[in-house]
């Protein structure tokens, strides 16, 4: 059997060129809103482990009770 006899059948509705093309361009949509997410995520983790390294740090030599007001 021919492959490219089979070929349209498979595709079915998606082997219409705008078909095609709106897919594509949908595609397109979630994978440039997807990086500019993890773009912000990635900030977000870099923040968040600089703050607990140096909540980890100030335990580490024992500047909590310095830094915390507690009523003596």
């Amino acid at each position: 059997m021919v492959l490219s006899a089979m070929l349209p059948v498979q595709l079915g509705p998606l082997g219409s060129p705008p078909a095609l093309l709106l897919g594509l361009l949908a595609l397109a949509a979630v994978i440039v809103v997807g990086r500019l997410l993890l773009r912000l995520a990635w900030k977000l983790v870099v923040i968040a482990l600089v703050v607990v390294a140096a909540l980890w740090v100030v335990g580490a030599i024992s500047l909590g009770d310095v830094l915390i007001a507690a009523p003596y």
